[in-house]
């Protein structure tokens, strides 16, 4: 298969799929995250993973809600950012662990977050509310001009 056909199955009509059962065992939180980000790097997209040196056990069901909220932002990224870096970080925070992903695009108005009537774009407040259902945390720092940076922090215990 060719690199235009993978970009072009992993990316269908701007959405960043990974049509891969999802190998939390053998691939581990992290490395399915970075698996998500092949378009973006296929496109030029400078990526930067940053983990702890140190293992940490992430329950399944937290890692499933980080992995899909990875893979909202980063289809946000690259359908919309045009950005030239990202950045995503997984960190352990005191009874929990923490993924912020930072682009350095073009930003958007937080104003203009939640999807107006017609529009079908809802990633971001069904993910908002699916972070809030597992009782963590999540924020968005963008402007327009500033790039774009979404933390989630999920308590572990």
């Amino acid at each position: 298969m060719s690199q235009a056909a993978v970009l072009d199955e992993r990316s269908a009509g701007g959405l960043i799929t990974d049509d891969l059962t999802l190998e939390f065992h053998t691939w581990g939180l992290a490395g399915c995250i970075y698996r998500l980000t092949m378009p973006l790097r296929q496109e030029g997209v400078f990526v930067r993973l940053e983990t702890p040196h140190h293992g940490v056990e992430v329950p399944a069901m937290c890692a499933a809600l980080l992995y899909r909220a990875g893979q909202e932002i980063l289809t946000n990224a690259f359908r919309h950012s045009r950005a030239t870096e990202v950045t995503v970080r997984l960190e352990a925070v005191y009874h929990g662990i923490r993924m912020t992903i930072t682009d350095n695009g073009v930003g958007f108005s937080p104003e203009c977050q939640a999807p107006a009537p017609g529009n079908h774009e809802y990633g971001l407040c069904l993910m908002t509310m699916a972070v809030h259902e597992a009782y963590g945390t999540i924020s968005t720092d963008s402007a327009p001009g500033r790039g774009t940076r979404v933390s989630i922090t999920l308590p572990l215990d």
